[in-house]
């Protein structure tokens, strides 16, 4: 996994009193990762438009034009001006070559988006639409600087921004990177180095980004073993029968030893899935909340006030009983609208979800600095994972995973894990990533998943 930060100023000044590098040093390997990304992926007879604002994320670009001048066919625009002192020492540099600037947009094999870095904190004016406008609809390759132009430091797009097909960001991740609204923006993710390697450049955080290789699937690896030595997992079946059935098959194959369906009326299930009228007594996780509908309060309250593992989601996210099991250690499954219950039912905030995923990241610390020994699994397009102050993102969902019955695949699968006496993070890690990876292995039409689909993708990881 990889660290993520809030902010990279206190690391950038850092760089100037820890290891002596200038702002000019860290400036020109900045340009320098976008000029080796350029020449080790598109051939000299590109052109190149490199549009640079007056700051000095424009600086980066001016400083790019001259480090690939005479190499490709450079059309240098300036629509502000110069304003920082680093971008007047750069425009200086270029006019030594001789380096010309345009006057207009022109068309370009390659677009470079310089013209505002993560400094953004202000609404764009209409000039600065228009021509991030013009920018997105010309056919072309584009890369941005630092992060698309109109995502602002908290990583919100309030008016429009930068479409990159690549995003090269500068010294290491930021959060502002990984809302749900900007991932249609950055594209693929690049972090440049800026003098000095990152492990040297980046110091402590609590933020984390997954990478593939972070999932651990729960092979069995001794032989003398009998389906007890992996959980007995209970499924708590509502009044939406299907959303259980599919928890429960989820569970099943992501390894726990015996799944059992909790219900009061005969459910037409697979044959290898249990069925009960009350909690097993060598119970070891349970999964509640998806589709449960109308449900006896008083033997709810019972299910959520036992010590078993457990992982909730849906429809208890809207009713008080789930008060009641807020001090455990257990995993909750949200999606935006039913966090925003939940955080007006723990009397945190009462939020639209708009409010929501414009600071995904801050409810998510405010929820969890409230309930430390939660592991909370925000959904959405990058999911967030957090315990206490740590906070884990998974990028590796898409659009396949839009479909009804994908959230009670995932609680399947936590509660498998769980059942097999895993503790709650590591669940709601391994399961979060073995979701979103067989949705990405999905080879079919993207509109065409179903969740058992779903559920042969996690047989094959």
């Amino acid at each position: 996994m990889q660290k993520v930060f809030d902010e990279l100023n206190s690391l950038d000044k850092r760089c100037y009193t820890k290891f002596a590098l200038s702002e000019d040093i860290l400036m020109e390997h900045a340009a320098n990762a976008m000029a080796s990304y350029i020449s080790e992926n598109y051939s000299y007879k590109k052109s190149i438009l490199i549009v640079c604002g007056s700051g000095n994320n424009g600086a980066d670009g001016i400083t790019l034009a001259r480090l690939l001048y005479k190499r490709y066919k450079i059309k240098l625009y300036l629509p502000f001006g110069i304003k920082s002192d680093m971008s007047k020492i750069q425009f200086k540099r270029i006019q030594l070559l001789e380096i010309k600037q345009i006057e207009k947009i022109k068309k370009a094999d390659i677009i470079v988006d310089c013209l505002f870095g993560t400094g953004l904190n202000k609404n764009l004016n209409e000039q600065s639409i228009q021509i991030i406008e013009k920018l997105n609809l010309k056919k072309a390759i584009k890369i941005a600087c630092d992060i698309p132009s109109g995502i602002n430091c908290l990583g919100q797009v309030n008016d429009i921004a930068f479409k990159a097909d690549v995003t090269i960001t500068m010294g290491a991740l930021k959060t502002s990177l990984f809302l749900d609204m900007v991932k249609d923006y950055v594209g693929e993710i690049i972090v440049a180095n800026l003098g000095v390697q990152r492990k040297i450049y980046e110091t402590n955080t609590n933020t984390y980004l997954l990478d593939k290789k972070d999932l651990i699937l729960p092979f069995r690896n001794t032989s003398n073993a009998n389906k007890g030595d992996f959980g007995h997992l209970n499924v708590i079946c509502g009044s939406k029968i299907g959303a259980s059935i599919i928890a429960s098959k989820a569970g099943f194959t992501f390894g726990a030893g015996i799944v059992s369906m909790i219900s009061d009326t005969k459910v037409d299930i697979p044959a290898y899935i249990m069925q009960s009228t009350s909690i097993s007594h060598n119970c070891t996780a349970i999964a509640i909340g998806m589709g449960l509908g109308s449900y006896d309060k008083e033997e709810l309250k019972k299910i959520l006030t036992s010590d078993i593992k457990k992982v909730i989601d849906a429809d208890l996210f809207y009713e008080k009983e789930i008060l009641f099991v807020l001090n455990q250690e257990l995993v909750l499954t949200p999606h935006p609208k039913e966090f925003c219950s939940l955080l007006k039912l723990c009397e945190i905030d009462e939020i639209d979800i708009k409010t929501l995923q414009n600071n995904r990241f801050f409810y998510v610390k405010r929820f969890c600095a409230k309930y430390p020994r939660i592991v909370l699994v925000l959904k959405g397009a990058n999911v967030l994972i957090a315990q206490n102050q740590n906070i884990y993102i998974n990028t590796f969902g898409n659009q396949i995973l839009a479909k009804g019955g994908s959230g009670d695949v995932l609680s399947g699968l936590i509660a498998s894990l769980l059942a097999q006496g895993y503790d709650a993070l590591y669940s709601a890690l391994n399961a979060s990533l073995a979701h979103t990876l067989a949705g990405a292995n999905y080879k079919k039409n993207n509109y065409a998943l179903n969740p058992l689909d779903l559920i042969k993708e996690v047989k094959k990881l």
